[in-house]
């Protein structure tokens, strides 16, 4: 799982996706896409965004929820958690490679 998560934070882009998620939590495919847009230049497409946010989904550090017919992407940090204590705190029962 770990690497997974890696991956997704090895693209700018998706990190500054974390970045607008940290800022404003809950914010559908449109707002994402428009606070890349005007805060970053970045002119991706709406497919190539949600190919971004699919990344980040599984790696497990975006969920998402549907309200009707909206979307919603929430930010989640458990996995980046997990990956962190394991260098700060490591659990001397678990064997990790």
């Amino acid at each position: 799982m770990a690497e997974d998560v890696f991956k997704a934070l090895a693209d700018p882009t998706r990190r500054r996706i974390l970045d607008e998620l940290v800022e404003r939590d809950g914010q559908t495919l449109f707002e994402i896409c428009t606070r890349l847009v005007t805060k970053h230049g970045l002119g991706l497409s709406r497919q190539a965004i949600s190919q971004h946010l699919a990344v980040l989904e599984s790696a497990g550090l975006v969920v998402t929820r549907r309200e009707g017919r909206y979307k919603f992407h929430d930010l989640d940090t458990e996995p980046l958690e997990r990956i962190a204590t394991r260098w700060l705190r490591p659990d001397t029962s678990e064997s990790t490679p």
